[in-house]
């Protein structure tokens, strides 16, 4: 296999099939398609190195690690930064594939491309995912029970969704029994497998992420979020400024600026959207009646100030997106943070 780039190839990854769009360096063209498998991927690209586009996805990280194991270049496109992807008027597989090869030959930086994480991360990081879906099926859980319950006039006392199912089953009404004990057993179980990933993350931690400590000393930046920040950026070094982490995470505001006309946009939304809830999380606790006093508190609880109907909601995302910035600059330092004053010391440009 030569090391010179003989051909640009657009892939556009499907369940099943993939389809092929191959520009030779001499600007011919040739239609393929190829099944989404190891093994024909392995087939297929078999062949003199190339420069392969593909989408990010379901398949792209193993079939980007395929590739690069063949020796080919790999570039990752994110169709959610490339409007002629993603607003396309005349999607297919066969013109994606099309689209993609003849961006790929004309310049990669087009394709806003992406790096994935490594497999390890990864993992590590589905077992955070997982946990987050089932503290989501507890609530759903938890909310059905109380609106059956309070279907036929009765109510169900406070507590903590952790220990619902032991303080509330004897309450239930008779008449609720047979369609409620399924769920009563159902929350038993979850709890138990939220408390067994809850060991397990604590157990990654010590043994693979120390900086984890130095993340989450911010009041209301729990060590879950403080792992999950690390697992989804996972190279500290990645952003040249504190400044991108906001950017990166989806919690800078759109910008559509044109003449004199700057209207104020949503938040993207890009990147991870479970770190992205957990940051919003901390900032809600942290302009809350438990947060503690810090000049990120006072700066966002000014801004809540400014009135309007969603003034709080605005300084919760503008709060998280300072945290975002405030979490990556702790782990580049591994200084002890110091809630009020920090900021005038110019260590945390948010």
């Amino acid at each position: 296999m030569t090391n010179s780039i003989t051909e640009t190839i657009g892939c556009d990854l499907g369940d099943k099939v993939s389809a092929i769009y191959l520009v030779s360096s001499d600007g011919k063209t040739q239609r393929d398609s190829v099944k989404t498998t190891r093994t024909a991927m392995r087939t297929f690209f078999t062949r003199p190195r190339a420069h392969v586009v593909i989408e990010v996805g379901t398949h792209s990280r193993w079939v980007s690690g395929l590739l690069e194991e063949l020796g080919h270049r790999v570039t990752v496109a994110n169709p959610r930064r490339v409007k002629v992807i993603s607003a396309s008027d005349s999607k297919s597989d066969r013109a994606d594939a099309e689209l993609l090869a003849r961006l790929g030959r004309a310049d990669a930086e087009l394709l806003a491309p992406i790096k994935h994480r490594g497999r390890a991360v990864q993992a590590d990081l589905a077992v955070t995912k997982t946990r987050d879906l089932l503290v989501r099926c507890r609530t759903k859980l938890v909310n059905h029970v109380r609106s059956v319950v309070k279907s036929l006039g009765e109510r169900l006392p406070r507590c903590t969704a952790e220990s619902f199912h032991r303080r509330t089953h004897e309450l239930v009404p008779m008449e609720l029994e047979a369609a409620l004990v399924p769920v009563y057993e159902t929350l038993e179980r979850v709890e138990e497998q939220i408390r067994g990933l809850d060991r397990k993350i604590e157990r990654v931690i010590a043994k693979k992420y120390p900086d984890v400590d130095v993340v989450s000393q911010p009041n209301g930046v729990g060590v879950l979020t403080a792992l999950v920040y690390i697992l989804t950026i996972e190279h500290k070094e990645r952003f040249k400024s504190s400044r991108m982490a906001g950017a990166f995470l989806g919690l800078r505001p759109r910008r559509d600026q044109s003449g004199n006309g700057d209207p104020q946009l949503r938040i993207t939304k890009t990147g991870d959207p479970l770190l992205r809830r957990l940051l919003v999380q901390s900032a809600n606790y942290t302009l809350g009646p438990f947060g503690k006093d810090s000049d990120l508190r006072r700066w966002g609880l000014k801004l809540a100030e400014r009135g309007g109907r969603n003034a709080r909601k605005r300084a919760k995302v503008a709060v998280a997106r300072k945290l975002a910035v405030l979490l990556h600059r702790l782990w580049v330092t591994g200084e002890v943070y110091q809630p009020v004053g920090y900021c005038r010391r110019g260590t945390a440009a948010a």
